[in-house]
């Protein structure tokens, strides 16, 4: 029985939200305008590739150079 009357509520409530049609709507009127387009591509051959290097620290070079290594640096096992 509540299930009955579940259903039929749920019907009334969509037929009621169907009755419920907005007016009519005037339409506006609009205006067509034409676009010219004028677009002109050049092809630029390119002649040489450079590569930018990027560092995190500005004297990247110069520590790196102080930071040299030898033989003698490495750990020796006992």
């Amino acid at each position: 029985m509540k299930t009955i009357l579940t259903l039929i509520f749920g019907i009334f409530i969509s037929t009621a939200a169907l009755a419920n049609t907005p007016a009519q709507v005037e339409k506006v009127n609009t205006i067509e305008m034409g676009v010219e387009l004028n677009i002109s591509i050049e092809k630029k051959e390119a002649t040489t590739l450079k590569v930018a290097r990027l560092y995190k620290d500005k004297n990247y070079r110069t520590k790196k150079a102080l930071t040299f290594t030898t033989k003698n640096n490495k750990s020796k096992l006992a």
